[in-house]
């Protein structure tokens, strides 16, 4: 199930018509002692993960749009090692 983007507060006491928004940020997380480099996560999500000449993996994108929320998570779950995690 996708989470929408952003959750709606309010009114508040103050101004009973106005509304607050609070915007939800996913952030990838690497367990670096677990994580292979193997480029999965890259074939899924390269605007997010790279994997360079020197076989490490970059995180291009610590925190991705929302927009992008699909992708990394087809990489967290193509990831064999399971070394990758998204933290809302």
């Amino acid at each position: 199930m996708t989470r929408p983007p952003f959750r709606v507060r309010g009114p508040t006491p103050g101004d009973p018509g106005l509304r607050f928004v609070t915007l939800r940020r996913m952030r990838v997380v690497v367990d670096w002692d677990l994580c292979e480099s193997n480029a999965l996560c890259m074939a899924a999500a390269p605007e997010v993960f790279e994997v360079r000449d020197d076989d490490l993996l970059y995180v291009l994108q610590e925190e991705p749009p929302e927009e992008l929320r699909e992708k990394v998570e087809k990489a967290v779950r193509s990831c064999p090692k399971t070394a990758l995690s998204i933290v809302d």
